[in-house]
C-alpha cells in the first residue's frame, strides 16, 4: 500500500531559490559550499570564488 494515497502537494513547496551573496547581485546562486554544519554560502557563476576553500579534516 502506498503512503501517497490522498497526499496533497503543498502550494508553497518547490525548488529552493538561493540568490548570490555578492553585494548588489540579484542573480540565482547556483554555486554553494559549506564546511561541516555551517550555513552554506551561495554565489552566481560570475561571483563564485575562483578557488574553493579546502575541506577541513576531522
Amino acid at each position: 500500500m502506498s503512503d501517497e494515497v490522498g497526499a496533497i502537494k503543498k502550494p508553497e513547496s518547490g525548488p529552493f531559490v538561493h540568490l548570490c551573496e555578492h553585494s548588489g547581485c540579484k542573480k540565482w546562486g547556483g554555486f554553494g559550499f559549506a564546511h561541516g554544519r555551517a550555513a552554506p554560502n551561495w554565489y552566481c557563476y560570475e561571483h563564485r570564488p575562483p578557488v574553493w576553500p579546502p575541506a577541513r579534516k576531522s
